[in-house]
């Protein structure tokens, strides 16, 4: 099992990067919490990773804390919540804030989340609040440095990111439009639309 990883960061397209470590590149999956705060490419990053192994696939997932990768394991061993859905959640909102809503019952804003609908949303709760009864966001884990990266066209990869989370592309689209990104990176649009969607 690859547990964790630490190189330099060769290609960000979210929610896949990709991580040079000793002449290795690794493609990695991750949640926008994560590329939020990824260093520009060129620089060093240290991740915390989970390997998925599949019958037509061995996928990679990295987090920038242990308790982002503690709650991703948690989320897929929750009845129908696989790890893209799982990948979508932890975008959508903070681990913390995920918990609150889990401890508090509160399935009206988890329904906002794009593929979680009443159901799931009622058994993420029914599922996860034991698991997260002693939740302290404890937030330990990887030191990395919020740089701006470059960007060719921040709104098109923003939309493809989104896309790739889990919306339609109209959706996606919309979301982003209604953000002002201007003078803004690909991560800092792909985080006001995420928040406005669930707000």
């Amino acid at each position: 099992m690859i547990g964790f990883l630490h190189g330099t960061i060769l290609d960000k397209q979210p929610p896949v990067l990709v991580l040079d470590v000793q002449g290795v590149g690794y493609e990695i999956e991750a949640p926008m919490t994560t590329f939020y705060e990824l260093p520009a490419v060129g620089e060093s990053a240290s991740l915390y990773t989970h390997l998925a192994v599949r019958e037509d696939a061995h996928i990679l997932y990295g987090f920038s804390r242990l308790s982002e990768r503690g709650l991703f394991r948690a989320l897929i061993k929750v009845n129908g919540v696989g790890a893209k859905l799982a990948l979508t959640i932890l975008s959508g909102m903070p681990a913390n804030d995920f918990a609150r809503c889990v401890q508090a019952g509160d399935t009206a804003t988890l329904v906002k989340l794009p593929g979680v609908g009443k159901k799931t949303a009622e058994r993420l709760v029914v599922e996860m609040r034991d698991r997260l009864s002693d939740w302290s966001g404890a937030s330990g884990g990887a030191h990395v440095v919020n740089v701006q990266p470059d960007v060719i066209d921040p709104v098109e990869e923003a939309v493809n990111a989104l896309m790739a989370l889990g919306y339609k592309a109209p959706e996606a689209s919309r979301l982003v439009r209604a953000v002002d990104s201007q003078h803004q990176s690909t991560e800092d649009i792909i985080r006001a639309a995420l928040q406005a969607s669930v707000s």
